[in-house]
């Protein structure tokens, strides 16, 4: 058994992070446990043993016991049947689903007609889905039916990474615990737990690497401990990103050559294309912190590695994500600088008030419209041109000064925009260009006849079978 498996917290008191066991220790001293919980952080970080957690206590027999003699009690006992088959992971009333492959709505039909059935032997089924923000729109809507109306002996535990991607009412009807990265001294409290169970011998500066290189997940710190304790201090230079400084200066000097160099080397020493992006990421904010408005180019760079980064984990070549963003900082179609000096110009002519008039008068006169939201269009290109595709299935109907409403005209192009990379790129850019924080949300219209559409000066929103962007958005998403 891996030391992480072996390891894992088994109780409340166990959990790492403090506030997440403050948290659960109140909900269940209360005596009422909610119905649905979400659990909601990075990964990594302890959200499927906090749930395996409350499957125990829920159906705990000692707990049960305990209840009835009215003396208060938070731990599962781990010696009852239900405690240890949980531990095991074979108790028939704990279910645990990976909502990333099984995302369907005939999936969540299927678990709506089980949940009707009573608990085999347990006091209550729990049902634990993870990553369940990969639910498709209408698996979502399907689940929420039951979780406002669970029969009595159900309980949902959802846990994600991204609860930003669940609906609305999912996260409304949940009791919401927020899991966040970990600190490097509770790193180094929670691998003092298995150097001292396993007799192990680590002097404080590797024990400091470890933590630093786990990222804030407590999971990837107890495998790098292992596999230190096997490979040696060795183990952890290899994935270091060694002179990451030089790299960072060949981004400044956006010599491209050198960039794709450096990460050609980097990635064959052993050192992670996750690993570089962070310690250039680390560099490049020490820039931009020192003097925010000489550094503004810097921050078109950090958004590129930032979305680089969130890329990685799905990207069949781990460093291609990180390549592209360098060539697109280096030398895309249209180059950075321009992109920045366009948007100072417009904060140099034009005052936040008159954005927010010219994009509101946008709504009733098309040719201003156009002016507006090509500028958009054009600086969102460089940085995602799938995104730029997408939006040409779309206009801007309403804006409010804080908020920009776009009427998409296809159900597609509408969840493709408010995929979370995709709504936060486009946000930032819509920010920039208007000198403004903007949220922007997505409502579906009808598309224009094409006749209104060769009568303004707006680009044609969808050609008809020309449109190479388009097309390169299709076979990004279904593959060549």
């Amino acid at each position: 058994m891996t030391l992480y498996l072996k390891y894992r917290s088994n109780n409340l008191d166990e959990l790492d992070l403090p506030e997440v066991r403050e948290s659960l220790k109140k909900i269940v001293s209360s005596g009422k446990i909610p119905h649905a919980f979400l659990f909601a952080g990075p990964k990594g970080t302890g959200k499927t043993s906090a749930a395996r957690i409350m499957a125990k206590i829920i159906n705990c027999e000692e707990i049960a016991k305990s209840e009835k003699l009215k003396v208060k009690s938070y731990e599962p006992c781990d010696k009852c049947e239900q405690c240890v088959s949980v531990t095991k992971g074979n108790n028939l009333d704990v279910i645990e689903m990976d909502a990333a492959s099984h995302r369907g709505i005939d999936d969540v039909r299927t678990l709506r007609d089980v949940v009707k059935l009573s608990p085999v032997k347990a006091n209550k089924k729990v049902y634990i889905i993870d990553e369940a923000h990969m639910l498709t729109t209408e698996a979502s809507n399907a689940l929420l039916k039951t979780i406002e109306e669970p029969p009595e002996h159900v309980v949902f535990i959802l846990a994600t990474t991204n609860p930003e991607k669940l609906i609305d009412t999912i996260r409304s009807r949940t009791t919401f615990i927020r899991f966040r990265k970990a600190s490097s001294e509770e790193i180094r409290q929670s691998l003092t737990r298995v150097i001292k169970g396993e007799k192990l011998d680590f002097d404080p500066k590797t024990l400091e690497d470890i933590a630093g290189a786990a990222n804030g997940s407590f999971r990837d710190a107890v495998k790098l401990l292992e596999q230190v304790s096997v490979e040696g201090n060795n183990f952890l230079e290899k994935g270091k990103a060694q002179g990451v400084d030089e790299f960072v200066g060949f981004l400044y000097k956006k010599n491209l050559h050198n960039a794709l160099n450096y990460i050609k080397n980097a990635v064959e020493a052993g050192a992670g294309a996750e690993g570089i992006l962070k310690q250039a990421l680390i560099e490049i904010h020490k820039n931009i912190i020192l003097d925010i408005s000489e550094n503004r180019e810097l921050i078109v760079l950090a958004e590129l590695l930032i979305e680089a980064n969130r890329q990685v984990p799905d990207s069949p070549i781990e460093e291609l994500p990180l390549e592209i963003a360098v060539i697109k900082w280096c030398g895309g179609e249209t180059k950075n600088e321009e992109l920045i000096t366009k948007s100072g110009d417009m904060g140099d002519k034009t005052s936040v008030e008159e954005v927010v008039e010219t994009v509101e008068a946008a709504v009733e006169n098309m040719e201003v419209e156009g002016e507006i939201w090509n500028t958009i269009l054009s600086s969102i290109k460089p940085i995602n041109a799938s995104i730029e595709a997408l939006l040409r299935a779309a206009r801007p109907v309403a804006y409010d000064g804080k908020t920009l409403t776009l009427g998409v005209y296809y159900k597609f192009h509408k969840e493709r925009l408010e995929d979370t990379q995709h709504r936060q790129v486009l946000e930032n850019i819509v920010a920039r260009v208007l000198q403004s924080p903007t949220r922007v949300v997505c409502t579906l219209v009808e598309p224009p006849a094409k006749k209104i559409i060769e009568e303004t000066k707006i680009e044609p929103i969808l050609t008809e079978g020309k449109d190479k962007d388009i097309i390169k958005v299709a076979e990004e998403i279904f593959g060549n």
